[in-house]
């Protein structure tokens, strides 16, 4: 089988086109050694941002269009993706359908009719929460909804037939300059009671809960296999799916960003470029509109350098005028520890003051006056 538009891009979860897929082997986690959430979250920002830029082109080239399919389990995070794979991307370049119960009006035409009037036109791209493929997903494990289609005829491999009319319409369509991407997000049963769990205990999410939804839980195994016989059936070069771990929610985005990155790449988009008549006219409207011819490349470069100079200097004013990152207040060295007032040194045995020492020296030397002196015989007198 042969590209139409472009190359799949090459990934771990690209469902083969032999018919080879398996559920039962295809991951629901993210591999070991993956990123952590905050590294994951970095590269889907650098992701969404190519998608932005590639977008741009696309819509201004106006050659291709782009069809994003997401179909999963309850729970598995479609919206969640949708919503952050495509944050970055012009609003005016995009249109997301989310397909639910057939109206009446849609019962009264065929059952690609609903999906078909929704696609993208060219330049801009299609989301499709849910789409033509519920009727060989829901369809096939309640086949009591064929009842209410109205059909001319039921024959007993209906599927079969289904699968042949999405292979044709999607092969119809990249013929004519749709791009198709498919994505499968597969969530594990396990995590996905987790996820019905919190949405009962948390208020903001009760209103995402359904009973149904725990009926639907029921026919897992059913689901599991009416997924993989469509995955089969409709993986092609030119309409590839691509069956995504889903239990790790930052990792599935991540994935799927990529993917339309890549993909959006491989179309080697471009701004169309006018003829060089219209471009020389540009140069007439320029002076009309300025009074002034437009700047040669010198006075561009010299333009671009004064603005880059100029760009610099401002900042440097900028780091200037901004109070110096507050030097932390040097740790308020903590008051030293308040010196407990110096044990007030008990006055040293009471020493009596210096002066108070002379006297008492004065008073002791007056008693040792006064004292008898020891009666000195009396000299004896002179002859």
């Amino acid at each position: 089988m042969k590209n139409i538009l472009f190359p799949p891009p090459k990934s771990d979860y690209l469902v083969s086109f032999d018919g080879k897929f398996r559920m039962g082997h295809s991951p629901t986690d993210k591999p070991k050694g993956a990123p952590g959430k905050s590294a994951l979250e970095a590269k889907l920002a650098e992701e969404v941002e190519g998608i932005a830029k590639q977008q741009r082109m696309l819509y201004a080239q106006d050659h291709y269009s782009l069809l994003l399919v997401f179909q999963a389990m309850d729970t598995a995070g479609k919206d969640g993706t949708v919503r952050a794979v495509l944050t970055g991307v012009n609003p005016a370049g995009c249109q997301v359908h989310s397909f639910k119960k057939p109206s009446s009006e849609e019962l009264d035409h065929d059952y690609l009719w609903r999906t078909y009037r929704a696609l993208p036109e060219r330049g801009r791209i299609g989301v499709f929460n849910r789409s033509h493929y519920e009727e060989v997903l829901v369809v096939r494990v309640h086949p009591n909804f064929l009842d209410s289609q109205q059909l001319p005829r039921k024959p007993a491999n209906i599927f079969e037939e289904r699968f042949d009319s999405i292979r044709d319409l999607e092969r119809h369509l990249a013929r004519n300059g749709t791009v198709i991407l498919k994505f499968f997000l597969n969530v594990s049963k396990e995590e996905q009671e987790r996820r019905l769990v919190q949405r009962i205990d948390d208020p903001e999410r009760n209103w995402k809960f359904k009973g149904q939804d725990l009926k639907e839980r029921d026919l897992w195994p059913k689901y599991l296999d009416a997924f993989e016989d469509a995955l089969n059936e409709t993986s092609r070069p030119w309409a590839p799916w691509y069956a995504i771990p889903a239990d790790d929610k930052s990792f599935m985005r991540l994935e799927v960003a990529r993917v339309i990155r890549k993909t959006l790449e491989s179309l080697n988009l471009e701004y169309p470029k006018l003829p060089a008549d219209e471009i020389a006219r540009l140069a007439e409207h320029r002076v009309t509109l300025t009074g002034e011819a437009a700047p040669t490349a010198d006075e561009k470069s010299a333009k671009k350098a004064k603005h880059k100079a100029d760009k610099k200097a401002e900042k440097a004013r900028k780091a200037d005028k901004a109070p110096k990152a507050d030097k932390a207040p040097k740790a308020d060295k903590a008051p030293k520890a308040d010196k407990a007032p110096k044990a007030d040194k008990a006055p040293k045995a009471d020493k009596a003051p210096k002066a108070d020492k002379k006297a008492e020296k004065a008073r002791k030397a007056d008693k040792a006056d006064k004292a008898p002196k020891a009666d000195k015989a009396p000299k004896s007198a002179k002859k």
